[in-house]
């Protein structure tokens, strides 16, 4: 019987390139810059020209300004609360989604992501619209007589940056809960309620624990796109809503202070690691423990 030689599959004679080009994209990217923003952190500013000598004048500014370090953690406090409230609005709605057989689930699930579909700004303004003293929210609250005349309590202050912030990223704390959700083998639901365990019973020992890496997911997904966000605040916030966000923006923009705008980059992406790490520790961790 003669021997048959199968060809060798190009993919595999090219898989070294592959690989090389998998770790070039993310170094090129997204290492490269941050090592910029590292190295421009320790430059400054004289008379509008970037000094090229090393210096942390603009990490010692940063700590020891009375303004900056207080927006810093004001701006961490309403990101963890704008993904806390986003995860409790966002449970109930995946929740429902797994509820739902055949076409309709994932209709419903499409319906929800069309928001991101649209622009950013537009939506800010709508959010806007509804908020403002003539909106859709004031007139509601004055027709049932809740408020007497139309408040300012929803618009151009810190309010108006948390709701408008947690009605933007909700699409992204369902999606993350809706597929831990329905990754659940359904087959331990049945054996919970053949044990006689209730609809809660089954929901608490269960269907909680198991979707808790979504939840975690989804809270660091959330709180990323949050702190990093400059235009709501800048939309939304007037005077009174100011968040590290529009310090960033107005450091490369208006101050043209480079450095110093690096340097608050630097501290920016040190939360944002840490809470992307939490994130993927929790999800791992609960899923090891499962």
């Amino acid at each position: 019987m003669s021997e048959v030689v199968l060809a060798r599959p190009a993919a595999i004679r090219w898989s070294p390139l592959v690989t090389v080009l998998a770790f070039a994209l993310p170094v090129i990217f997204v290492l490269a810059p941050l090592a910029i923003f590292l190295v421009y952190s320790f430059y400054s500013v004289d008379q509008g020209q970037i000094v090229h000598t090393p210096t942390v004048a603009n990490y010692v500014r940063f700590f020891t300004d009375p303004i900056f370090l207080p927006v810093f953690w004001n701006t961490i406090g309403l990101c963890l609360t704008v993904a806390a409230i986003s995860i409790l609005l966002a449970y109930p709605a995946a929740y429902f989604l797994t509820t739902l057989r055949g076409r309709w689930r994932y209709a419903l699930l499409m319906l929800l992501m069309v928001p991101l579909l649209m622009s950013y700004v537009i939506k800010i303004y709508a959010i806007r619209s509804i908020l403002g003293l003539n909106g859709f929210l004031n007139k509601a609250l004055v027709g049932l007589g809740i408020i007497a005349e139309p408040s300012t309590l929803f618009v151009f202050n810190m309010n108006a940056i948390l709701l408008t912030l947690t009605l933007l990223l909700i699409p992204f704390a369902i999606l993350p809960i809706f597929l831990a959700l329905e990754r659940i083998p359904q087959v331990l639901l049945r054996a919970s309620d053949d044990l006689g365990a209730t609809s809660l019973q089954t929901f608490l020992r269960i269907t909680l624990p198991l979707s808790l890496p979504g939840v975690a997911s989804a809270a660091s997904f959330v709180f990323v796109l949050a702190i990093g966000d400059f235009l709501t605040p800048q939309m939304v916030g007037g005077v009174s809503g100011f968040t590290f966000g529009r310090i960033l923006y107005s450091q490369f923009g208006t101050a043209f202070n480079w450095p110093f705008g690096a340097a608050l980059s630097v501290a920016l992406a040190v939360v944002v690691i840490v809470a992307i790490l939490l994130g993927e520790r929790a999800g791992r961790n609960r899923g090891a423990s499962l």
